[in-house]
């Protein structure tokens, strides 16, 4: 797996005891959806307290810090920089003071259209303190005439194109909105309080649900929003729910290819599973005599199962991956990318020795990282090297939150499938069709963008506006 940039997580706590804690373990489940910086929000009905910095969740986090962070209701992110630059001021939630209060903003997209907003908004004025697009929503709610919160949120996001997840928290109320796509996932959950209260949970992935003991409910509805009130006088009722567009859903499909973790549900449907079929899928497009299968660690395990189990060749785990490296992306030249992928990953010699062996990696996207992983097993002594990826050729790039190279860096999009062959240096290199991936993930029950693997963009301000469509 090389250079998809994780997408952010999001989550929201409301009428819990120490709804800080709680968002801490579900930020910390979500970790690998974002490792630059981390925040939570906390109100305790009278003021919102927030706490963000650069680093991990148990970087930021201390015993002392969760304690300043009281309250029953928290909203919490986890970043990966889609879109503003490294900085703390780019760090979310987003805080701010405005006429109705106070307000704190925490997103999982991109807006498409930020840059256009962001630009009508100084010349009226407005002053930035971060580069998120994340940020016209606080200007944009501010500047609305309507009395409510509910309805200045629904004004703001009448304004906004793209992909969001967006947790909004005032001092007593959280609102939760996905876009009319629902590009982006996000599930709500049930907490049974102890006096008998219930909380609730909204988070990116269904697995900060299974470590924080929280009963999922469902995934919120596309265009839909949910209201969150009454958290102080100890209601059991449930949010309301109010449809703010009407929806024309278009999940991501690589969360299914990379992104979530193995044990989340998304879009419906368990991604374990989902990579698994995969790597059926993949066994019946490409049939390999081999004297093994292996994965690369760890995107590519759940499809080389799958793959093993449908050709009947031998799974074995010839690679070995180190988890405390750092990822190899962040690195500023290319010779340090090569000397971390050795550092990550480690084929074991004894077993590949001789070999021919089938590779299963999840996708290519410059090419770099494979070619790299193609080196060290020929190093290590494999016969012949089969690459099989589980998933289509990569040929343009993310613009919904998916920090993705631009399309010039995209190697499936500038050379034949035979040409990266040749460049990485495998034997044979083989994809699986966007139908296997389909049918891998239910596809036909419901419609996915997949821009990445077909450059179909799903909205025409995307078309029209964003370089390299």
């Amino acid at each position: 797996m090389e250079s998809w940039n994780e997408e952010c997580a999001v989550v929201g706590v409301y009428n819990v005891d120490n709804a800080s804690v709680l968002s801490y373990y579900a930020l910390f489940a979500m970790q690998h959806r974002g490792q630059e910086a981390s925040g939570i929000s906390a109100s305790n009905g009278s003021k919102i307290t927030t706490i963000k910095n650069n680093g991990l969740v148990t970087k930021i986090f201390t015993d002392r810090r969760l304690a300043k962070l009281q309250g029953r209701s928290a909203i919490g992110h986890n970043r990966y920089s889609t879109a503003g630059e490294d900085s703390i001021n780019d760090a979310q939630p987003i805080f701010a003071r405005y006429d109705l209060g106070e307000i704190a903003i925490a997103h999982n997209g991109n807006l498409t259209n930020a840059k256009e907003i962001r630009e009508g908004l100084i010349k009226e004025g407005a002053i930035f303190q971060s580069h998120l697009d994340t940020e016209n929503l606080i200007h944009l709610i501010a500047r609305s005439q309507k009395e409510h919160l509910k309805d200045r949120i629904i004004d703001a996001l009448h304004y906004v194109d793209g992909a969001y997840s967006f947790v909004f928290l005032s001092r007593s109320k959280m609102f939760v909105v996905r876009d009319r796509y629902g590009l982006r996932p996000l599930s709500l959950g049930k907490i049974h309080n102890e006096d008998g209260s219930i909380g609730y949970m909204v988070a990116s992935e269904t697995c900060a649900f299974d470590l924080a003991g929280v009963e999922f409910v469902r995934d919120i509805e596309p265009g839909e929003m949910l209201i969150f009130d009454g958290a102080y006088s100890f209601q059991n009722s449930q949010p309301q729910s109010i449809k703010v567009f009407e929806s024309s859903p278009f999940s991501c499909v690589f969360e299914y290819v990379y992104f979530a973790r193995p044990d989340s549900n998304v879009f419906g449907r368990n991604v374990y599973q989902a990579r698994k079929q995969m790597g059926i899928e993949l066994a019946k497009e490409h049939q390999i005599q081999a004297d093994m299968v292996i994965p690369v660690p760890d995107s590519g395990v759940a499809a080389a199962i799958g793959y093993s189990k449908e050709s009947g060749v031998d799974f074995e785990l010839g690679i070995i991956r180190n988890h405390y490296v750092g990822r190899t992306f962040i690195e500023p030249t290319q010779k340090m990318r090569e000397i971390k992928v050795r550092l990550k990953l480690n084929p074991i010699k004894e077993l590949i020795k001789g070999k021919s062996i089938i590779v299963i990696d999840d996708s290519v996207v410059r090419g770099t990282t494979s070619k790299q992983i193609i080196k060290i097993l020929r190093q290590a002594g494999a016969k012949q090297i089969h690459l099989l990826i589980s998933s289509p050729p990569t040929i343009s790039p993310c613009y919904y939150g998916v920090d993705t190279p631009d399309k010039e860096s995209l190697i499936c999009a500038n050379k034949s499938i035979e040409e990266v062959r040749n460049f990485i240096g495998a034997d044979s290199l083989g994809f699986l069709s966007i139908e296997g991936l389909l049918r891998s993930i239910a596809g036909d029950k419901q419609t996915f963008c997949k821009a990445c693997f077909d450059g179909k963009y799903i909205d025409t301000y995307t078309l029209t506006h964003t370089k390299g469509c």
